[in-house]
């Protein structure tokens, strides 16, 4: 069955060339010139397809287990697949593989007796009776995230006969695998009904609100709850929304789904990549950089949802989680557990870790395979805590940082003061390098190290022009600067809406942040305030000639 390639809205070109309007090294959110808006103004809904863990996370809520097939990879332009599922359609590969998952997933289920009648709740007795009508308007209100319309409904009846070659079953199970395979499933379509007091706005459903909430805070698809208080219009106010996010935050399901945001956000995707030389850093294996990752995990989680603190602790927190490996690689007491468990660990007082930027995670991702980088770090800094923009060298520079053949073995920090005194280099080194120098204690696979190349570690640096030394002070620093909460509220709000903000957003971005702030930037609160706003609950009239 084929799929639709539906028009976008937002493009990726106008994402880019909203990018283009910030400056070199470092972008507040307007440019400098563009006043900002006095109110808030509503921008159209991009048209989003599932990401491939969304599409995944659905067939598992609407089928049961099911066989794991290969999708389209998700593509994650400004860090978010969000951002990809809006801006990159289904290729044709992409979608024989849809096609095959789907397929696979219907013949799992209708394959066994059991699972089919579990399923459809029913048992057919002929192709397109009572049960089989049914059990598709049931199923198509969770498939498709609303209740189907007559008309759709009787389409799909009369497809699961027709193609019932005689056995309801059958039937019914090509209905499935199509439904599934239809634009309405495979697509996040939010259009809205006009808003009878403002011609320039549209009022997303209660259902449309439902899908949003869900696949942001589930990361699938709605729940029966969650449809039915659309149904009855508990979705259609922003305290009638606070209810249901707050049961959703409770749900384990929304640690999963804050888990991937904080993912995407700190760019834990890299760490996959990482390949340190083997005899730089020995010991260095897979199991040890799957326990950074897990380390990362636990901490974020520990953080909003164990303690519903201060999120910019996840930068400054002397607690951590270690398995065997990570304690013996960190110098800590190897705890007696099994090499899979993690147990919660106070970092000594006198440790010069603190946060997750002083652990491994962070520290090898942001490094070369045999040195560290200063630059990637610093660079980290600016862009994924800070929200300020650096772009990358210019093509004929030099990288070449090796010192000269029958010249004194230098530091790398030394070695880096030769594209600070390059014209086409300070701007954005003086920038970046300094943070980056924070973490010379630490070397390119996170372990404490006194000497770079038999020299003693300078570990001083600055930020946003204060002087600092290692990553105690940068902890600090970041615990309690403001400028960590806005570019979270910002990254959170590019994730939810699936695209990048622009001057029309301003003063929404604003307003979430400040009830951010005004709840001591406890995550948990930035989530309701960004679900409650208006801009999460109404959109802008679909572009013209875009997906209607």
């Amino acid at each position: 069955m084929n799929l639709l390639h539906p028009a976008r809205p937002t493009t990726l070109a106008a994402l880019l060339a909203a990018s283009l309007a910030l400056s070199a090294c470092s972008s507040p959110l307007l440019p400098a010139d563009d006043p900002p808006p006095e109110d808030v103004i509503l921008e159209p809904a991009p048209f989003q397809r599932l990401t491939a863990p969304q599409l995944r996370n659905t067939l598992l809520d609407l089928l049961g287990p099911v066989p794991r097939s290969e999708l389209q990879p998700d593509e994650n332009p400004y860090l978010f697949t969000t951002i990809g599922a809006a801006t990159t359609p289904y290729s044709e590969l992409g979608v024989g593989r849809v096609e095959v998952a789907i397929t696979a997933a219907a013949d799992a289920v209708f394959d066994d007796p059991a699972r089919r009648e579990a399923l459809v709740g029913c048992v057919p007795t002929e192709p397109g009776d009572a049960c089989v009508r049914g059990f598709l308007a049931r199923f198509g209100r969770r498939a498709w995230r609303r209740p189907l319309t007559e008309p759709e409904l009787q389409r799909w009846t009369w497809v699961a006969t027709d193609l019932s070659a005689g056995d309801p079953w059958l039937g019914l199970e090509s209905a499935v695998s199509g439904m599934l395979q239809s634009p309405h499933a495979l697509y996040r379509v939010e259009r809205g009904v006009p808003d009878p007091d403002d011609a320039e706005r549209h009022l997303l459903t209660g259902y449309e609100v439902a899908a949003r909430l869900s696949y942001l805070l589930w990361d699938t698809t709605p729940d029966e709850a969650l449809l039915d208080a659309a149904e009855a219009g508990e979705l259609d106010t922003a305290d009638g929304i606070e209810t249901h996010a707050r049961r959703m935050l409770a749900d384990p399901r929304a640690r999963v789904a804050m888990r991937a945001f904080f993912d995407q956000y700190l760019d834990l995707g890299r760490l996959d990549h990482v390949a340190p030389d083997p005899e730089a850093h020995p010991g260095f294996t897979t199991t040890l950089r799957d326990a950074m990752r897990t380390e990362v995990h636990l901490i974020v989680d520990d953080v909003v949802f164990r303690q519903d603190a201060d999120v910019r602790q996840i930068f400054a927190t002397k607690q951590t989680f270690v398995n065997p490996e990570l304690a013996a690689h960190y110098g800590l007491p190897e705890p007696d557990v099994s090499a899979v468990t993690f147990v919660p660990t106070a970092l000594p007082a006198d440790s010069n870790r603190a946060g997750i930027l002083s652990l491994g995670a962070f520290l090898t991702m942001n490094a070369h395979p045999i040195e560290t980088s200063p630059t990637l770090r610093g660079k980290f800094i600016m862009e994924r805590v800070l929200c300020k923009l650096v772009p990358p060298p210019p093509g004929d520079i030099n990288l070449d940082l090796t010192a000269d053949e029958g010249e004194e073995p230098r530091t790398l920090r030394e070695r880096l003061e030769q594209h600070r005194n390059d014209p086409d280099c300070v701007d954005c080194h003086k920038i970046i390098d300094p943070p980056g120098f924070l973490f010379e204690h630490f070397d390119a696979v996170g372990r404490w190290r006194d000497e770079d190349n038999g020299y003693p570690v300078d570990s001083s640096g600055e930020l946003g022009g204060q002087p600092l030394t290692g990553t105690l002070d940068l902890a600090s620093y970041l615990a309690d600067e403001q400028e960590v909460g806005r570019c979270m509220a910002r990254q959170l709000y590019r994730h939810a809406h699936g695209r990048v903000e622009t001057n029309e957003d301003v003063v929404a971005l604003n307003q979430i942040r400040e009830s951010f702030y005004d709840s001591d930037y406890r995550f948990q609160e930035l989530v309701v305030a960004l679900v409650t706003h208006e801009t999460f609950r109404a959109v802008a009239p679909p572009v013209v000639g875009g997906a209607e």
